[in-house]
């Protein structure tokens, strides 16, 4: 099968970690080489941030990556691409008049934008996958949501076009069908993890106190950082280690880590909280191995890849009962559940992994169980086929004829 994979500010070869980039960039990235290692063709189109980019490239997982000329060669928030979502689906509709894909799935909804221009002029069928719903920041966010004024309109639009809307978790299910989506169009199929890279052997990071937790995410305070921070308050002898936002040298001057630790400050544990900065996909494991637990506390959250990495390492999670997390995380097996922005909850809850290593022993022994059976990168591609099968049946016939 060809397939074109949209994906307008989430580059699958960018860092992770800086704004804009982290969960979605993964995703793309590790579903495209799945779907190459399954025998497809795919090719990712993302938007050139750079001059000195290349126009195309393969990867060495067997992808293609086309730098989309779509607005100015430089890195811009992703709140400010809609303008230049015209140029981008008329590059695509371009292209794939030319080579048209058996199908083309869009990642965020300004891809989704473009690529509805796109295959209404090429007849090109078109899965969607949200990542985060435009409804659901508004909820959370209010007056501090930076998305363009259109986009409930549009992401209606464009979930009501799409061939398939694939969701990545069931909570994103009612929300689509309040949105006008309707259920028969809807597949769930959850984001995976690299199960090669994420075990629970191997190195593991040095500790400085005789209990750690780890979060990790982008640095903006709708991932909860602050939360964790006041439960430390709670929780002598445990250090907290938050990997992610800027590369560390530039973390000084971080608006949301400036704003974190005047927390730790006044909370008096200044001394137990370390920003990691930007953590490379290579050394992530042995920070997730040398954690007592993960803690993950976001206000909401479309599904959660940091979770899956830290069961794959055979670590207990504590994490906010929100969205995908609902999914992803057992209470009482996996890991434990706790409700958003409390910190009471949450520092009760990891007292009780911290005092127990039975329980993190077994908590972890049966995420990893979970991670292996259900999100392998393999497993969410083949699922991922199985969607795109619904839309163009003739492709599934012919799978099943082989």
């Amino acid at each position: 099968m060809k397939i074109a994979m949209v994906s307008e500010h989430a580059n699958p070869l960018a860092a992770l970690g800086e704004e804009d980039a982290g969960g979605q960039n993964v995703h793309v990235a590790e579903l495209s080489a799945a779907l190459v290692r399954a025998g497809h063709d795919v090719t990712v189109y993302t938007r050139r941030e750079d001059h000195d980019q290349n126009d195309e490239l393969t990867t060495p997982h067997g992808y293609r990556v086309v730098h989309v000329p779509a607005g100015p060669a430089r890195k811009l928030p992703k709140d400010q691409l809609l303008p230049h979502m015209g140029t981008f689906g008329s590059y695509l509709r371009d292209r794939w008049r030319v080579e048209r894909p058996d199908v083309a799935h869009a990642h965020f909804w300004m891809s989704g934008v473009a690529t509805s221009l796109a295959a209404n002029a090429t007849g090109t069928p078109t899965a969607q996958t949200f990542h985060a719903l435009g409804v659901v920041k508004k909820r959370h966010q209010g007056d501090k949501d930076t998305s363009p004024a259109d986009r409930i309109r549009l992401e209606r639009l464009v979930g009501r076009r799409a061939g398939r809307v694939i969701a990545t978790c069931s909570d994103e299910v009612f929300e689509l069908s309040r949105m006008g989506v309707p259920r028969t169009r809807i597949s769930i199929v959850p984001c995976g993890v690299d199960l090669k890279r994420f075990t629970p052997d191997g190195h593991v990071a040095k500790c400085r106190a005789a209990h750690r937790l780890v979060a990790v995410g982008r640095l903006v305070p709708r991932k909860g950082f602050d939360t964790a921070i006041a439960a430390l308050a709670r929780l002598p002898d445990t250090e907290l280690v938050i990997a992610g936002g800027p590369e560390k040298g530039r973390l000084a001057s971080d608006p949301e880590a400036l704003r974190l630790r005047q927390l730790a400050q006044r909370t008096g544990v200044a001394d137990r909280v370390r920003f990691a900065g930007q953590v490379s996909r290579s050394t992530m494991p042995a920070l997730l191995r040398s954690a007592d637990a993960v803690v993950c506390t976001p206000w909401y959250e479309p599904f959660g890849i940091v979770p899956l990495e830290a069961m794959a390492c055979g670590v207990p999670v504590v994490a906010a009962a929100v969205g995908g997390l609902t999914d992803t995380v057992v209470d009482g097996v996996t890991g434990l559940l706790v409700r958003p922005r409390r910190a009471d909850e949450l520092a009760a809850r990891v007292r009780l992994l911290i005092e127990d290593p039975g329980l993190r022993h077994a908590y972890g022994s049966a995420g990893l169980d979970r991670a292996r059976a259900r999100y392998s990168w393999d497993r969410v591609a083949a699922d991922t086929v199985r969607a795109y099968h619904k839309i163009v049946p003739e492709l599934a016939a012919t799978a099943e004829a082989r």
